[in-house]
């Protein structure tokens, strides 16, 4: 069994370490400080199991493990955290175990047990529904975090979204309704193509030919605004 262990204090990674390397038959692959880096691990080295702590900077244990859920094929998400108060948040991110720190040796056993039957069986896994901090972009085999509030804006391109962010672009396999469904109060909509972050928007701007067009902080260029969303915009500037 190959495991990633993600905690942001390095003590706590290295007990886990040690008590692994005791275990037949389990190889620690390497470990994380946060739920982001966990992600981008998981996605280069493909763990069976990720031994995982909650409460970390960055992006938390419980984002992390919707993250990982979507992969295919998902790792186990055993949580390692010294509060109890998570277990049915971490159920319902889709964690296999939930082990309260200092983990024991038998306890950490049983986890893994579970996790080779989870390998096993395929079992399939719902992910939360808590809103994330982070969009996931998958590229050539790999795939890139992007922090939701460094995303400019959102643009819908056939069957992928075009996602304008601090370092660049990036697409999406997600839709942009579903998208606006959950992160509907950070972004606002300004044609049916098109989402924009409420703090990116300076301005609506009239064309010679009686088109509006949104003027944004970090846009290279102006983006058309349907007629049917220039009232509400309006209405939008009125109190930012």
């Amino acid at each position: 069994m190959k495991v990633l262990i993600v905690d942001d204090e390095p003590l706590a990674r290295e007990r886990l370490r040690g008590m692994l390397g005791e275990l037949p038959g389990v190889e620690v692959l390497g470990d994380a400080g946060n739920g982001r880096e966990a992600v981008e691990l998981a996605a280069a080295l493909q763990p069976d199991t990720v031994l995982m702590d909650i409460a970390m900077p960055v992006m938390d244990g419980l984002e992390a493990a919707r993250h990982l859920a979507g992969f295919e094929p998902p790792p186990a998400v055993v949580f390692c955290t010294a509060y109890d108060e998570h277990a049915l948040a971490a159920f319902e991110a889709a964690a296999i175990d939930y082990l309260v720190k200092p983990v024991r040796r038998e306890r950490l056993q049983t986890a893994l047990e579970k996790a080779r039957r989870f390998g096993a069986s395929h079992a399939d896994r719902v992910a939360g529904d808590a809103v994330r901090t982070h969009l996931c972009a998958r590229l050539r085999g790999s795939l890139r975090l992007i922090p939701v509030d460094e995303i400019h804006y959102l643009q819908a391109e056939e069957k992928y979204v075009v996602v304008h962010h601090t370092r660049g672009q990036d697409l999406i396999e997600e839709s942009l309704k579903s998208l606006e469904e959950e992160f509907g109060e950070r972004f606002l909509r300004i044609h049916r193509n098109c989402l924009v972050a409420r703090n990116e928007l300076m301005e609506l701007r009239r064309t010679g030919d009686g088109h509006v067009q949104a003027i944004l902080r970090h846009a290279e260029r102006p983006l058309e605004v349907s007629r049917r969303c220039v009232p509400g915009l309006r209405e939008r500037l009125k109190h930012l």
